[in-house]
């Protein structure tokens, strides 16, 4: 049995909130191939099922997800930032230069922190961040 979105909000030490619950059901629940979600299309998501909500509600309960480890925030040069629910593997990104698709990649070599600097000048290098920059099918067309 899968913890309801208010457990999980529980498990990570934040207030199970109905706008919370309905931000991470927004972000968990969309297709694999649009799981990466601007902020106005989480609104868009959770307006439904809320009725009003405020812009900067949404933007505070995506924070608060993202500082809990429940979220990722992307934020691609030249693009409005994205939101999605699948954290804590290392994994990086496809991004389309033109239309902003945004795609999943997994770890490069399959461990973390996936790559090795040439010089990690004393830091302890726990996590890579890899964007891959392209034309996406659609846009290649």
């Amino acid at each position: 049995m899968h913890p309801t979105h208010a457990q999980r909000l529980r498990e990570a030490g934040l207030r199970a909130t109905a706008p919370r619950a309905a931000v991470l059901a927004a972000l968990e629940d969309v297709a694999p191939h649009r799981a990466h979600l601007s902020a106005a299309e989480v609104i868009d998501a959770v307006r439904p099922r809320l009725g009003g909500v405020s812009v900067q509600g949404v933007y505070d309960c995506l924070d608060a997800l993202v500082s809990a480890g429940l979220a990722q925030r992307i934020e691609p040069a030249g693009h409005p930032a994205r939101y999605e629910a699948r954290v804590g593997d290392n994994h990086h990104h496809l991004i389309c230069r033109r239309c902003g698709a945004t795609s999943d990649v997994d770890c490069v070599v399959g461990a973390p922190p996936c790559l090795q600097p040439s010089d990690a000048a004393g830091f302890l290098v726990d996590e890579a961040e890899v964007t891959f920059w392209g034309l996406c099918p659609a846009c290649a067309a």
